[in-house]
């Protein structure tokens, strides 16, 4: 069978995210980090938007596409330092994933949506990155926020407030309306800190 330009970028996403040093377990199984938060953002798309389109789900998919090659060390340890990683890293991602859909054969138009949508270019104003955020927060709270906050013994209950109010309002009232229904799993310890911040 005839591999599809979607799968085959997929693929190509999926090599370059598996050479990733960095080991993260889940399930007793070793993963390279960016491949597992790669799965994992498109697992969330499909429970959140099961009818997205092609273009998204690549921009999901490859949304941290060999980020450890841009660690946040090689710059300045301060917040302009941290501001300007962060700016560097949607474009060198935005870079990467339309390289590879160059390469797997999708059109100039399709290439530069999903590239405003992983350099967060418009977050309430263009309807595909609003999406890529709302994934990047349901990802957040369901996989990655109690070991962040294992990282971070030292943050008071209000600065936990002000983290979460600040993931809530990058995402739309509907991501909101499937958090609150039970549609992922919230970490148990900070279930009550997530709903303090969230209903004020």
């Amino acid at each position: 069978m005839t591999q599809t330009a979607y799968e085959l970028a997929v693929k190509l996403i999926d090599n370059a995210n598996s050479d990733d040093p960095n080991i993260e377990q889940s399930q007793g199984k070793d993963w390279p980090k960016e491949l597992l938060y790669g799965q994992r953002m498109s697992a969330m798309l499909e429970r959140y938007k099961s009818n997205a389109d092609e273009v998204i789900k690549l921009a999901i998919r490859g949304q941290h596409i060999q980020r450890w090659l841009s660690p946040r060390s090689a710059y300045p340890m301060d917040r302009q330092g941290y501001h300007k990683w962060r700016s560097d890293l949607y474009v060198f991602h935005a870079d990467k994933v339309a390289a590879i859909m160059k390469q797997a054969g999708f059109s100039e138009q399709d290439i530069a949506r999903a590239k405003n949508a992983v350099a967060k270019v418009g977050i309430k104003s263009n309807p595909d990155t609003q999406l890529l955020e709302d994934v990047v927060g349901l990802v957040f709270i369901e996989h990655y926020m109690l070991d962040f906050a294992a990282k971070h013994p030292e943050y008071t209950e209000q600065k936990w407030i002000d983290i979460i109010r600040k993931t809530w309002a990058k995402m739309s009232k509907e991501a909101h309306a499937f958090v609150l229904a039970g549609n992922i799993s919230l970490p148990e310890a900070l279930t009550p800190i997530i709903v303090k911040a969230v209903q004020a």
